[in-house]
């Protein structure tokens, strides 16, 4: 026994022994790894406390100052930017057409990111994806021009300065987005005694009402002033019957008996629409494009603020906080610098815009696969926090705000021609004189559709991806010669007025379209159209069925010659002739969605509602989240989106400060 005692005893030290020594030449080479990387940080490295970068790979460039220039999504994208030996200083923008308080506020991020950190590796800015790759483009093209390791300059990380951080914050109402909606609903709750706390991921307000042209305010006093008076009773009852009474027709009468207050809510608030009666209807245009983020910010200063409330940009939720019995207590965001915020609040209010821009939940959602025109940021956060919390998904869930129809060509051949010019092809797209057919090639439609904005974004997405619009070599050489008037368009293309704001003088029926031929084949050429010498050689180079088009083309052509259209029933006056023989063009064509509609089921308090339809305590919706209950399956109105995000938000504002204050 006791040799055996020893002999363990034995084997234990050489154990301990060997762990020890293990444990010591483990300790050796990690401080001889550190010595040789404190000597490479030295050598090729620079580290900065005070501006609390990471390490950072130490540049080489030859000084000066370089030029460059990309796309961004609105146009090119100029910049100079000047380097020292080691060192990127000064990105100075030239020129730049990006949307203003979106696109612009976006390169003013990136350049301070770029330039703190000395690196590339920055992530684009929420709801400015095109305009972001285009400044990070032409910067990484002067650092070429500069002799800099590109590679070396992408591979150069940012700490944020936040991570790891923790602030705990509390309101009574907190706000999450700062659009339309979101400012009204931060504004009302603050005007009622509300501390109020509203977060944006974006470093802009006002989110699409930035990009918005009007609103819809029934019966407001600007148009009871200028004699238009709506009927109340039967603007509801039409609204209800026209979608299929799957709605909910109180929401639907608070909206329209209530619209009008908000018009003078707004107007005393200092944000000033003009009132216009749009062939009966009772739009109200928005103030000046880029008057309009002031004059939100000012409305959140003079009440949020002035309140003791907050209003933190560049912040972006994550999930709501709840309780042990399912209300919902509070937001865990993100600061920009990696901080997290916890706020608790008596009342949360979602106002995050929906998720128009998330592709994939669109497509499942609705079938559509045309193009985001609303916010690059709305990709259904909000949604997934709120659904994450309890909030019923609707049986209508995938609505859209179909609204527009776009030309694919126009961006391309804006590089080439003047505006004017590039818009031939979006323009025939809005005219009911020529013929439309879907991806295989059939006819879906009367063409007079095109005259309805809705109207004809709706019928397009309902059959494909893209639809195409057939012009004919006689087509073009008369619009070349008289211009729309030509083809006896019976009224300018209905585009929205930003699309022509730029050829305003030449936007006219009699102008005509000097060189349209070349337009065309370029459009040909840029991939954004096809063309063929026959219609079998166009159905062939466009991917339609041949034999499918040349029936649908043949069933056309008999139309205009007899003057009656047995399948769709289009106006004489709009089948004009085509001419005998090609070349022929197709126009391809996609439709313009602005938002996303609903996503939570809302009371008429903007109450979020669970599975059983019942209040999920302290949780509220505003703007397009809530829209849900309005429509059925997809979005009919014009100027409702904004009215209604004004209108939800000022009202459920007010719903969510009573619950808040109550408790």
């Amino acid at each position: 026994m006791r040799n055996k005692s020893v002999v363990k005893f034995t084997m234990i030290s050489l154990c301990l022994v060997l762990i020890l020594t293990m444990l010591g030449g483990c300790s050796g080479n990690s401080n001889s790894n550190k010595s040789q990387s404190e000597g490479a940080v030295n050598s090729n490295s620079e580290q900065s406390s005070s501006n609390g970068k990471d390490t950072a790979t130490k540049m080489s460039f030859t000084p000066g100052t370089y030029t460059a220039e990309s796309k961004g999504k609105e146009g090119n994208i100029k910049v100079e930017v000047t380097f020292t030996e080691d060192e990127l200083t000064d990105i100075k923008v030239v020129s730049q057409g990006e949307t203003a308080g979106i696109g612009d506020t976006a390169i003013d991020t990136l350049k301070e990111q770029i330039i703190y950190g000395q690196t590339l590796a920055v992530d684009a800015v929420s709801g400015a994806s095109e305009t972001s790759a285009g400044l990070l483009a032409v910067v990484e093209d002067a650092v070429k021009q500069a002799g800099g390791d590109v590679e070396a300059f992408k591979s150069n990380a940012v700490k944020k300065a936040g991570e790891g951080k923790t602030e705990q914050l509390s309101a009574d109402v907190v706000v999450v987005g700062a659009g339309a909606s979101g400012v009204s609903a931060a504004v009302s709750a603050a005007d009622k005694g509300a501390k109020v706390i509203i977060v944006e991921k974006t470093a802009t307000i006002g989110g699409a009402s930035n990009l918005s042209w009007a609103g819809k305010f029934y019966n407001s006093s600007a148009s009871i002033n200028e004699g238009l008076k709506i009927n109340v009773e039967k603007e509801i009852a039409d609204w209800i019957y026209n979608n299929h009474w799957r709605v909910d027709s109180a929401a639907i009468r608070q909206y329209v008996t209530k619209s009008g207050d908000t018009y003078d809510w707004l107007a005393e608030k200092g944000y000033q629409t003009t009132f216009l009666n749009f062939a009966g209807e009772p739009l109200h245009v928005l103030p000046a494009y880029d008057t309009r983020q002031e004059l939100l910010r000012n409305m959140l200063a003079e009440s949020v603020e002035k309140n003791g409330g907050q209003v933190i940009t560049e912040t972006t939720a994550k999930k709501l906080i709840t309780g042990s019995n399912g209300d919902v207590t509070g937001v865990v965001a993100e600061k920009k610098d990696g901080t997290t915020l916890e706020i608790s609040a008596k009342s949360v209010v979602m106002a995050t815009g929906g998720y128009a821009a998330n592709k994939d939940m669109v497509k499942e959602a609705f079938g559509f696969e045309g193009i985001n025109g609303g916010l690059g940021q709305n990709i259904g956060e909000g949604l997934k926090m709120a659904w994450e919390a309890g909030a019923k998904v609707p049986d209508n869930f995938g609505g859209q705000m179909l609204h527009q129809t776009l030309a694919r060509a126009t961006d391309k051949l804006k590089e080439n021609y003047s505006s004017f010019e590039a818009s031939y092809p979006l323009m025939l797209s809005y005219l009911p004189n020529f013929m439309n057919v879907g991806p295989s090639g059939a006819r879906f439609r009367d063409e007079a559709t095109t005259l309805e904005a809705v109207a004809a974004a709706n019928t397009s997405a309902f059959n494909g991806a893209y639809h195409m619009v057939i012009v004919s070599q006689s087509q073009i050489d008369t619009l070349t010669a008289q211009g729309m008037s030509g083809v006896k368009a019976p009224k300018l293309p209905g585009m929205p007025p930003e699309f022509y704001a730029d050829f305003q003088d030449q936007f006219k029926l009699d102008t005509p379209w000097k060189d349209a031929q070349q337009v065309f084949d370029t459009m040909v050429e840029n991939g954004d159209g096809f063309k063929g010498n026959t219609i079998e050689e166009l159905a062939e180079n466009a991917g339609m069925d041949v034999k499918v088009f040349k029936d649908a083309f043949d069933k056309y052509q008999e139309a205009i010659t007899t003057g009656v259209d047995t399948e769709f029933g289009k106006s004489k006056e709009y089948l004009q002739s085509m001419g005998e023989g090609g070349p022929y063009y197709a126009i391809i064509a996609e439709i313009n969605n602005l938002g996303s509609v609903g996503g939570l089921l809302v009371n008429t308090s903007f109450q979020v509602l669970n599975d059983d339809r019942v209040p999920v305590p302290g949780l509220f919706a505003v703007g397009l989240e809530s829209e849900g209950v309005l429509y059925n399956d997809t979005y009919v109105g014009n100027g409702v989106g904004i009215g209604y995000s004004f209108t939800s938000g000022r009202l459920g504002g007010e719903s969510a400060v009573a619950k808040a204050l109550a408790k």
